[in-house]
């Protein structure tokens, strides 16, 4: 397997991976709700504030995940956003999410990311190193549907400590209806 960053060259095909992923696991409605998120991230987001990683084998674009900035208004850390995250339905089931998670996290730590949150199946997640945190300890930018998925990890030796807040994320995220 391949990873790339180059994500401006291959927008549509990376889109199409998270519409088509998330119809066929959850349904058209989301399916076209995580796919115009996508090509609203690669559009809208500036380059400072987006990390995307692409896994690619035999040519075939099979995995993709993105990672957003996260600020806090009273904490100087930096903190990353990781969502959404797609296999395509065909290569599922075979640890490219996984392998895709960890190089993304390795790459971000190289850069000097303190925190990755993401929103999520804690138990999924949990096997890349996410635990449990509150929003009352790590503030997210809207409020939470189902606050037991709400997660994260420190990339440093620190250990996660609360964020002072308010919690801002980029524009594309900004729609209470992804949360």
């Amino acid at each position: 397997m391949n990873y790339s960053t180059d994500y401006t060259s291959h927008a549509e095909s990376i889109a199409e991976l998270f519409a088509s992923t998330f119809t066929a696991s959850e349904g058209a409605e989301e399916g076209t709700l995580v796919g115009t998120l996508a090509r609203r991230l690669i559009a809208e987001t500036s380059p400072g504030d987006l990390r995307v990683f692409a896994a690619w084998e035999d040519g075939a674009l099979v995995g993709g995940i993105f990672f957003t900035c996260l600020t806090y208004a009273g904490d100087p850390r930096t903190v990353f956003m990781m969502a959404p995250v797609a296999v395509a339905t065909a290569h599922q089931g075979k640890g490219i999410g996984q392998r895709l998670i960890a190089h993304g996290l390795d790459a971000l730590r190289r850069h000097g990311v303190d925190i990755v949150v993401t929103y999520g199946d804690p138990a999924f997640y949990g096997r890349v190193g996410f635990e449990p945190v509150s929003a009352a300890d790590l503030p997210a930018p809207q409020p939470l549907k189902q606050p037991q998925g709400w997660i994260a990890q420190s990339l440093t030796e620190a250990p996660l400590t609360p964020l002072r807040g308010p919690a801002r994320c980029v524009a594309a995220f900004d729609d209470p209806a992804l949360w």
